[in-house]
């Protein structure tokens, strides 16, 4: 006869503390103390104890798991606390090379915010389940996570509005990126116009150009619209007399597409001032296309792209950039969330993250 498996009881008596504390340490460990939560695990290792997740889920009517939805994840990478910063300016800051001259871990948009979910889901004693949706099966994707977890996190734009509200009648979501709209939903975003109309702005300063090309992403995507509508306020207040042509054309996101966009420029011998991309991306692209084809930048053109993800760091020259805190947006989506769970009466939460201009050499004076 097998030995019987030891219980949550066995683990609190082994540990010398009350059930109440095991299941902090297994629902909630960032709640518990360093000292006390090492001594409850040593117990559950040296007794072998493993929780029941569908005990638990009986009994509370959850799964403790949460997820994170995203569209196609080839796509996507070609793209504490939560309060927001209200004063409503961006930072212009300097971003000078690491000393070291290290390249740093080249993480995408994608990889930086399910990093952040990650954490704060451990945090807060959920178990993250990540899905991925791929072309025609994107629908029936978010239908089989939405049946599997409490709550649910996805990427505003990605989902159909009322698949969402169908979903939302059963379990919590929030939206990832984009304005709230006329909807119920929780949202976490950052201020994309804002952040656009600074690093236009900032373009400006270096060079009074007299030739723009502003590169879109996916235009129907709520993030294209507010970088977009950031590059429209930023040209409409420059004074009439000294305002730049611009162009704008759409790559959707991909560094493929804008590189094909910058080598036609080159082609074509009418190369602007200054290209603003709206995401990094793209503006990588531009950079690999004008450095095969000997364009300087920035001596002949200033190049400037929108997220902040490492590549741009270590590109040649450095790409100045808005960097957004994608690792908080993951983890401002998991916390509200988790908020929701605990209190499903309250009013729909909007936080909106600041974001700041880092200025490197793709655009330097």
């Amino acid at each position: 006869m097998s030995a019987k498996a030891p219980t949550v009881y066995d683990v609190a008596e082994h540990a010398g503390v009350s059930i109440a504390t095991v299941s902090r340490v297994l629902r909630r460990p960032g709640d518990v103390r360093e000292a006390t939560r090492e001594r409850v695990l040593a117990s559950v290792r040296t007794l072998g104890y493993v929780p029941s997740a569908s005990a638990r889920g009986l009994a509370a009517r959850r799964t403790g798991v949460v997820g994170l939805f995203f569209p196609d994840f080839d796509a996507m990478r070609e793209t504490t606390s939560f309060v927001p910063d209200r004063s409503g300016s961006v930072p212009v800051v300097a971003d000078p090379p690491r000393e070291d001259g290290s390249p740093g871990s080249d993480l995408l948009y994608f990889d930086e915010v399910l990093r952040g979910a990650e954490i704060e889901a451990w945090r807060n004693g959920f178990v993250l389940l990540v899905g991925v949706g791929r072309g025609s099966d994107s629908e029936s994707i978010v239908s089989d996570i939405a049946g599997r977890v409490d709550g649910l996190a996805v990427l505003a734009g990605s989902v159909p509005d009322e698949m969402l509200e169908h979903i939302a009648r059963r379990i919590p979501v929030v939206l990832i990126a984009g304005p709230r709209r006329d909807d119920e939903f929780d949202h976490v975003s950052v201020d994309n116009r804002a952040g656009m109309r600074a690093l236009v702005e900032h373009v400006f300063a270096v060079r009074e150009a007299d030739g723009m090309l502003y590169i879109r992403g996916n235009i129907e995507t709520p993030d294209d619209i507010e970088r977009f509508e950031g590059f429209q306020d930023a040209i409409a207040a420059h004074p009439a007399e000294t305002r730049p042509g611009v162009s704008v054309v759409a790559a959707e996101f991909s560094r493929d597409r804008a590189r094909d966009v910058a080598t036609s420029l080159v082609a074509s011998g009418h190369i602007p001032d200054a290209i603003v991309c709206a995401n990094d991306q793209m503006a990588l692209g531009v950079l690999d296309a004008l450095q095969a084809h000997g364009v300087a930048v920035p001596g002949r053109v200033l190049v400037a792209g929108f997220d902040g993800i490492d590549a741009g760091r270590h590109s040649a020259p450095r790409l100045t950039t808005v960097r957004q805190p994608m690792e908080d947006l993951g983890r401002a989506a998991v916390h509200v969330l988790s908020r929701r769970l605990g209190d499903p009466s309250q009013p729909p939460v909007t936080l909106r993250l600041p974001v700041r201009v880092l200025v490197r050499e793709s655009t330097s004076p």
